[in-house]
């Protein structure tokens, strides 16, 4: 019986986890030079969380959702996008207690029942960034300029932002109402689903990838043309502050996010080179959502990036950082009598932060080299039984073609003088 990973899923090999390594690297550092902590929650959630979080209306609720009952009866749903859970996490640790701003970061995997393509997997990684407890329009700047910020660290260029204003409570249902006047007429061009969310939630409509509907909704009304004072205002102040620190956007009247949970600033970054998966981060405001899970009225806004859609746009271009299996040191004996020593020798190496290998194979001398150089060995190590009867082993440079003996008691002292130790 052949067993496979299953359909939308990937292992992350070996020789590839260097990159996922180097991506990460540099989100883990933007977010520290931006002052951000990182969360972790867990991977599944009560399911009512993501219903009355993300919104019972949207796709990811009623067609996404890895959900399941345990063995006591309770619905649990493997996460589908984090924003919710972490909200989750700062009602139940009460991290508004003191009274200050939460910055968070997190880095996982999500899981949707979604059609697998390039760059979009059922289960995919996510990095996101979530403030809660300001609604200044300057936090909304900043997590653009955060994530523009790690894109451009990377090395991405032609990137696109647009930015668009979803409303809020007060003012989205005149929204609403033009809409549905809207696509009255047009009522049974559209599919099954925008049919239902005609009367639910006609802005989801907007959002529909069917191209159909998605040529049915050109000349829509606008949010633009609705958005109450406090909205409006809230806008204008966050594209001046973009336009402070020159990053440039487009406004898209169009874009309204794929979550009930977005209000007033919603925003993508996409990148060209990609084609029709240009997206590679979108996020916005969310200003109700933790009042809505139970917790206290507090502003909120986030976004997330999917990590492999950043290393495709990253390998499109030729821009992650060559990987090797290269290792510090290997330790060749010949003769089994001393592996003994050679795994000693080997262990106080690893200790001192110099990345050794001892062949785990018994094998000839020969074989050992072969697979030092295969690994890209700089330094071996030689323990042969004639220098060993001296106290002493011999030390060859594969770089330079170079070998000397030196007493056992040194080779650590002398690697590091070699600087072969990195982190001792």
């Amino acid at each position: 019986m052949n067993i496979s990973a299953p359909r939308g899923t990937k292992d992350i090999l070996p020789q590839e986890i260097k990159k996922w390594h180097y991506v990460e690297d540099v989100m883990r550092s933007v977010c520290a030079d931006f002052a951000y902590q990182e969360i972790r929650t867990p991977i599944f959630e009560h399911t009512e969380l993501f219903q009355r979080g993300i919104g019972d209306t949207t796709d990811v609720v009623e067609k996404e959702m890895y959900t399941f009952c345990d063995r006591g009866g309770r619905s649990i749903t493997l996460r589908p996008e984090n924003t919710a859970a972490v909200v989750r996490s700062y009602i139940e640790n009460k991290l508004y207690a003191d009274g200050g701003v939460s910055k968070l970061f997190y880095l996982g995997p999500m899981f949707r029942y979604d059609r697998p393509q390039a760059g979009r997997l059922r289960q995919f990684n996510q990095f996101g960034v979530e403030v809660l407890a300001t609604s200044e329009p300057l936090i909304d700047a900043e997590i653009i300029s955060l994530a523009y910020h790690i894109l451009q660290k990377l090395g991405l260029k032609d990137l696109k932002l647009l930015i668009n204003s979803v409303g809020c409570p007060k003012c989205r249902p005149q929204h609403k109402e033009k809409l549905k006047e809207f696509f009255k007429p047009k009522l049974q061009q559209l599919c099954t689903d925008c049919q239902s969310r005609y009367d639910r939630n006609p802005l989801r409509i907007l959002d529909c990838k069917v191209e159909k509907c998605k040529t049915l909704s050109v000349g829509a009304p606008s949010l633009a043309e609705c958005l109450c004072e406090e909205c409006r205002a809230h806008f204008t102040a966050v594209k001046e502050y973009l336009e402070e620190i020159s990053i440039p956007y487009e406004l898209d009247d169009g874009l309204v996010r794929g979550l009930d949970y977005y209000t007033k600033t919603a925003f993508e970054i996409q990148y060209s080179p990609l084609g029709a998966q240009s997206a590679v981060c979108g996020g916005g405001r969310y200003d109700g959502l933790v009042q809505e899970i139970g917790g206290p009225q507090t502003a909120g806004i986030g976004f997330a990036m999917g990590i492999e859609r950043i290393l495709l746009a990253l390998e499109k271009q030729n821009l992650l950082p060559e990987t090797s299996e290269q290792v510090d040191v290997f330790i060749v004996v010949p003769d089994q009598e001393n592996r003994k020593l050679g795994f000693k020798i080997a262990y106080e190496l690893r200790k001192k932060g110099i990345s050794t290998v001892i062949d785990s194979i018994p094998r000839s001398m020969k074989a050992q080299l072969k697979q030092a150089n295969k690994l890209q060995a700089e330094k071996v190590l030689l323990l042969g039984a004639e220098e060993l009867s001296r106290q002493k082993v011999v030390l060859k440079d594969m770089l330079k073609s170079e070998q000397q003996e030196i007493a056992i008691e040194n080779i650590a002292l002398i690697l590091a003088k070699t600087g072969v130790q990195k982190n001792g």
